[in-house]
């Protein structure tokens, strides 16, 4: 077969469809090529930032090391010159000591200030810290002025570390009293912590301060010896969920106090923190601790706990204020504190409930205005309006306290159906030992479960805290007498005094059904 002749329109036609293609393919090589050079450029920043952070760190590294061989080199410097001031100052405690055996029948101390720091100072010259322990625990109200007194008075101990190790080791780390069954051992914690903490000044490093405690090595393995007590017998006090707060504090004192925090231990002393984090002390104890990094995890920790006002100390302590804003915190908190005494309220069962829901939501108040007023937060949120309502509550409970005034009704003659009754006299009888029937209770009574519950958190009614009974004496009823035992309506009926009359005794019946006992509540944790 021959072939056909192409014509030129076709030749045309194949030749434009064959630039197309060219075109299309061009276009595709040229974005790929975009691509990829965008692709590379992205990769070349990549790898130049990188470069730079590398830099940086390694820049920030020789620093560092730089400026810790700096320090060791100092240390290495000074330990010679402290030394020498520690045996001087140890010389001239020496020198102290044997003139205040010398002189002990001499020394005469008087009341004051300036003598209680005699006192200490004649206690820790002598090393005497049984009886240095002994006068300290007697004077917890006299706290503030021991925080003084006491860094000064262990300046003139020969060991101070050693006195204070001594001296708390009576309740540290293992209590030591003996006491019955039946008696309920003092909780000498606040003694420990303020010994570990004025010991701090005392044995800090001339130079490097804190830092450094001036402790001798055979003090400090002591120290650790303890602190491994403390932990082995962690068991016994039932473990991290139900050890006591003062002895959680006196044991995170002494690791600090000593110098012999352990980087491993960081997730053990990040629980005893958190256990124990409305302590005051607590914020900083943890910085101490090592545990600066994990703020933010244990802060969010807190929160989540419904434990707001302790975030906001922690918050504070480690700068994190941006990160949390403590306003948003303490009404949060307040919200909390509202529901939690609305489910007080709505409990049928719970014949305290009110008061209950009081005290919550006055405790709630008291530790937000300490908030606000420490850290100066009254312009985001001024606490007028809390402090109007904390007044409101006071009164309310002040007005529960007061007395009702009995009226004078005729007096009513005893007879045979109603029982004897006292003379019109009685009441100025001293050898009988009258029983009054209106007594002048010291408890306030509480709200039935059978009414119906407040909607607000506080109850807006009050009650007397006196038992209103029957006026029989007219105006010559003989006087009330304070029932020292705490009276209550529902023990047996009233005695009546001796009396020429005969018959039963009156009985009268509880007042109102409403019980008089009065709860035992655990004191508010804030400060």
């Amino acid at each position: 077969m021959g072939s056909l002749a192409v014509t030129g329109e076709e030749m045309l036609q194949m030749s434009f469809d064959d630039f197309q293609k060219q075109t299309t393919l061009m276009t595709n090589c040229t974005l790929l090529w975009k691509e990829l050079s965008d692709h590379f450029t992205t990769l070349e920043q990549d790898l130049k930032k990188k470069s730079e952070a590398i830099q940086e760190k390694i820049q920030s590294l020789a620093n560092e090391t730089k400026e810790t061989l700096d320090v060791l080199t100092e240390r290495e410097v000074t330990i010679e010159g402290n030394v020498k001031i520690e045996i001087g100052k140890v010389e001239k405690r020496k020198e102290a000591a044997l003139f205040a055996f010398e002189n002990e029948d001499t020394q005469v101390f008087d009341d004051g200030v300036v003598d209680l720091l005699g006192k200490l100072k004649s206690f820790c010259v002598k090393m005497d810290f049984r009886g240095f322990w002994k006068f300290v625990i007697v004077r917890k109200k006299e706290l503030d002025v021991l925080r003084v007194q006491i860094p000064l008075a262990l300046s003139d101990c020969i060991d101070p570390a050693k006195f204070v190790l001594e001296a708390i080791s009576e309740v540290f780390p293992v209590d030591k009293r003996q006491v019955k069954s039946d008696e309920k051992t003092i909780d000498l914690g606040w003694a420990c912590v303020l010994l570990l903490e004025s010991l701090i000044p005392v044995v800090a490093d001339p130079v490097f301060g804190n830092t450094r405690p001036m402790v001798t090595p055979t003090m400090k393995k002591k120290a650790q010896k303890i602190a491994d007590v403390w932990k082995e017998s962690l068991d016994q006090r039932g473990g991290i969920e139900n050890v006591k707060t003062p002895d959680v504090h006196t044991f995170l004192q002494h690791l600090v106090t000593f110098g012999i925090v352990s980087k491993e231990d960081g997730i053990f002393y990040r629980k005893l923190v958190l256990s124990s984090a409305w302590r005051k002390q607590m914020p900083k104890l943890a910085v101490s601790l090592g545990l600066g990094d994990n703020m933010p995890d244990m802060i969010e920790e807190l929160i989540s706990k419904g434990q707001q006002v302790d975030a906001v100390h922690f918050t504070y302590e480690v700068g994190l204020v941006d990160k949390f804003p403590p306003v948003p915190l303490l009404k949060a908190y307040l919200n909390d504190s509202k529901k939690a005494a609305t489910s007080l309220m709505e409990d049928p069962n719970n014949g305290k409930a009110a008061h209950l829901a009081g005290r919550k939501e006055q405790s709630a108040l008291r530790a937000v205005i300490r908030c606000i007023e420490e850290y100066k937060l009254d312009a985001e949120f001024p606490a007028e309006s809390l402090k109007k309502r904390l007044e409101q509550l006071e009164k309310t409970k002040v007005e529960k306290k007061k007395p009702v005034v009995v009226p004078a009704n005729k007096r009513t003659r005893a007879n045979n159906n109603g029982g004897p009754m006292p003379p019109a006299k009685a009441g100025r009888l001293t050898n009988a030992a009258y029983v009054s029937s209106f007594p002048a209770s010291t408890t306030t009574y509480i709200r039935s479960p059978t009414h119906v519950p407040y909607p607000a958190g506080v109850p807006t009614y009050t009650y007397d805290n006196r038992a209103t009974g029957p006026a029989m004496y007219g105006s010559r009823s003989p006087p009330c007498v304070r029932d020292p035992y705490g009276y209550s309506p529902e023990h047996s009926s009233p005695v009546m005094m001796t009396s020429p009359f005969t018959g039963p005794a009156l009985s009268y019946p509880a007042y109102g059904g409403y019980s008089n006992g009065v709860p035992v509540y655990q004191q508010t944790y804030y400060r």
